[in-house]
């Protein structure tokens, strides 16, 4: 759990994550909305910009909050958990070009290389040590460990990782400028896509044999 001077801290950095990354309404990732508010409804089909509006009589005060003191479940392979802050888990970001999500990493966890092709990424650590790091265009690493209190930010669709060093539990929350930033997984996107990609566009890729392309489709397959 969070204690309530970590949370007053949060709010605080939070908030100027929030004007650091949204100036201006123009500058936002996603397109400036026509009304106040369009609490998505999920159960109607999307379009371009986002989810259609539920009639605004059915809109209620809870659907302007949500809650992200719970710690998600980090069982996965990567020892990783989500709290979803998107159009999909707070249906109120809809249309206002911000998404927020809470990622709690076991010992030893990651948050393995990806991109989000939409969105510019602004997070602060609430709690652990976390290794961040990105990958420029050209190809230049930087990397900084993380306590409870620093902010960290990604630049639109540049690959990234977050990894957890500390000897106990990490979490992080990152901000978006977009209501929906995507994500594109670096191995999800090379060895699990439908149909396959050929083995032999890897091999040459990476200049391996095709037994180390079975070999690692075989353990993604297996987790």
């Amino acid at each position: 759990m969070i204690s309530s001077s970590s949370t007053s801290l949060i709010g605080l950095l939070c908030c100027l994550i929030v004007l650091l990354i949204l100036p201006f309404p123009s500058h936002a990732s996603d397109p400036d909305p026509l009304q106040d508010i369009c609490v998505a409804d999920l159960n109607a089909s999307g379009s371009i910009n986002g989810f259609p509006c539920k009639p605004e009589s059915e809109v209620t005060s809870d659907d302007f909050f949500t809650d992200f003191s719970k710690e998600a479940a980090t069982f996965d392979v990567f020892k990783r958990g989500a709290t979803l802050g998107d159009v999909f888990g707070f249906p109120v970001v809809n249309t206002q070009g911000v998404s927020l999500f809470r990622i709690d990493l076991g010992v030893g966890g990651i948050n393995p290389p990806h991109t989000h092709p939409r969105g510019t990424e602004a997070g602060i650590v609430t709690r652990g040590k976390v290794l961040v790091g990105l990958v420029t265009t050209n190809n230049t690493f930087f990397s900084k460990v993380l306590t409870p209190g620093m902010v960290f930010l990604i630049p639109r669709a540049l690959i990234h990782f977050q990894l957890n060093v500390g000897k106990g539990p990490a979490t992080f929350i990152p901000i978006f400028n977009t209501q929906n930033p995507g994500v594109s997984d670096s191995l999800t996107t090379l060895f699990d896509t439908t149909p396959p990609i050929p083995n032999k566009v890897l091999t040459k890729s990476f200049r391996v044999s095709n037994d180390v392309i079975n070999v690692i489709r075989a353990a993604r397959a297996s987790n």
